[in-house]
């Protein structure tokens, strides 16, 4: 059963940090992409930020240049994402997602596999 397993969220000040981790399992996951998606409540789910098999290639929304960085352990099983001085507009529920073809970043359509959710809440 292929699982990936989101863990790190929580309530943290404006300009405060948290680093959510996702775990995946069940099955390997060569030449696939990891991504972190979030969906604030009314809004549409949208990419935040999405790292390549290799590594070598990463993207970030506008909103998060500079403040988030993605990472991937050693293994490729494991994706980080360090979010600092995190400001009120990013309070959201933020899913691990993995997709091996689609658009770059890509879209929900294109998600193969997606993790349960963990909500981050950014208070002023």
């Amino acid at each position: 059963q292929v699982q990936l397993e989101e863990s790190g969220g929580g309530l943290v000040q404006a300009g405060g940090s948290l680093r959510l981790s996702c775990a995946a399992s069940g099955r390997t996951f060569t030449n696939y992409a990891m991504a972190w998606f979030r969906q604030a409540p009314g809004r549409k789910r949208e990419c935040v930020t999405v790292i390549s098999w290799s590594g070598e290639g990463i993207y970030y929304a506008d909103g998060v240049k500079g403040r988030f960085t993605i990472s991937r352990s050693g293994a490729k099983n494991t994706v980080f994402l360090q979010m600092n001085s995190l400001k009120p507009e990013d309070t959201a529920v933020y899913y691990c997602a993995a997709y091996r073809n689609g658009k770059w970043p890509p879209v929900e359509d294109e998600v193969n596999y997606w993790g349960q959710g963990t909500q981050v809440t950014v208070s002023s």
